[in-house]
């Protein structure tokens, strides 16, 4: 394989409109395809290392390249034909190795992807914390990213996102856009989120909630006037509730409770499922919109009771994982397989789907 196949195989993502595009020293190209699978591509050569070199030359900016061999992985983005990539470098057993993902250019409507009304509600607000989580490629920086562009189209707000590295590129229609890159143009997230509060943001996206000081950093933030939008890796909402105060030592744990409990909004979990015909993929959503009753458990530390608050609140718009899987489930979208495979309480959505079938 050479630079040119490699920039070939970039056009070929390109027009196929593919996720991931994985690089590794000693192997074949493979790519994540449309059905979320990962597959080798064979008409290629292995990478050698020397190729492996050009092609980090070729995507990695010239300021990050030589921080690689040192920081041992680092995140960055390059255009190519037109086109926006997200690049995660880092080593493993067998050398350098490159995971490119493709942005896409387009930021579809929040409607369009199908997030639920509720939650599309949430970013009418003028502040709060709200949060779209989810495992790694399951869409929540393309969520996030139409909520904001949303805000956008609609509102007259100063618009601050800060990001490691930017992937959606905003333009500034009726708000006013600014989007900060870690290592770019600030040193990292928590400084960024400090500093934002004497650049006049009305709106601040951060990319991820990595680590405690960002987290609390953000916190205060929601607390002082702004809407502040984030993602955090969770399975579901009340695991990003745990996530965020067990971050913090013990000593801190309780204060961080009260903070959260008063700022949060609403949360968002998410997961990409395949469909039963084999197709693509369908988003199966949980929704947690805050509330008096589960801003109590919060400040309690009973957040394991939230799940059946979420249950008892469906006309507030919250809805619980369980839920989006039996619906996708019961509509042919997934098959059985899936559908089992990914539901949190069996036994009580088996007793459900039960009683589906006998009405039927």
């Amino acid at each position: 394989m050479s630079l040119d196949q490699f920039k070939l195989l970039l056009n070929e993502v390109i027009q196929n409109q593919l996720s991931d595009l994985h690089i590794s020293t000693g192997m074949v190209p493979y790519i994540r395809t449309k059905e979320g699978e990962i597959v080798p591509i064979d008409k290629f050569e292995v990478v050698s290392l020397d190729l492996m070199r050009e092609i980090a030359s070729f995507t990695l900016p010239a300021d990050r390249r030589g921080a690689w061999p040192t920081e041992k992985e680092l995140d960055a983005s390059f255009e190519f034909s037109g086109q926006r990539f997200r690049v995660n470098a880092y080593y493993e057993t067998r050398g350098p190795s490159l995971a490119i993902r493709m942005i896409r250019k387009d930021i579809e409507t929040p409607e369009a992807l199908g997030i639920p009304e509720a939650f599309i509600n949430l970013f009418t607000r003028k502040q709060g914390l709200i949060l779209v989580t989810g495992p790694t490629g399951s869409g929540k920086t393309t969520a996030l990213a139409s909520l904001v562009e949303k805000i956008n189209r609609e509102r007259r707000t100063h618009i601050l996102t800060i990001e490691d590295p930017i992937e959606f590129v905003f333009e500034s229609k009726l708000s006013l856009v600014h989007q900060r890159e870690i290592s770019t143009h600030t040193h990292n997230f928590a400084k960024a989120i400090r500093s934002s509060l004497r650049e006049d943001p009305d709106v601040v996206m951060i990319g991820e909630m990595r680590d405690p000081e960002t987290m609390a950093a953000a916190i205060t933030l929601a607390e002082t006037g702004h809407l502040v939008v984030s993602t955090l890796h969770t399975n579901d909402t009340v695991q990003a509730i745990d996530r965020i105060v067990d971050s913090f030592p013990p000593a801190s744990q309780a204060q961080i409770r009260v903070q959260l409990a008063m700022s949060l909004s609403g949360i968002m979990s998410q997961s990409l499922l395949m469909r039963k015909n084999g197709k693509g993929r369908v988003a199966a959503r949980e929704v947690l919109i805050n509330n008096d009753g589960i801003r109590s458990l919060i400040i309690r530390g009973m957040t394991h009771q939230i799940y059946s608050m979420i249950e008892l609140s469906s006309e507030e718009g919250m809805f619980l994982m369980d839920k989006s899987l039996e619906s996708l489930y019961l509509s042919g979208m997934i098959s059985q397989e899936v559908f089992f495979s990914r539901v949190r309480d069996k036994d009580v959505v088996q007793v459900h789907l039960d009683r589906v079938w006998v009405k039927k």
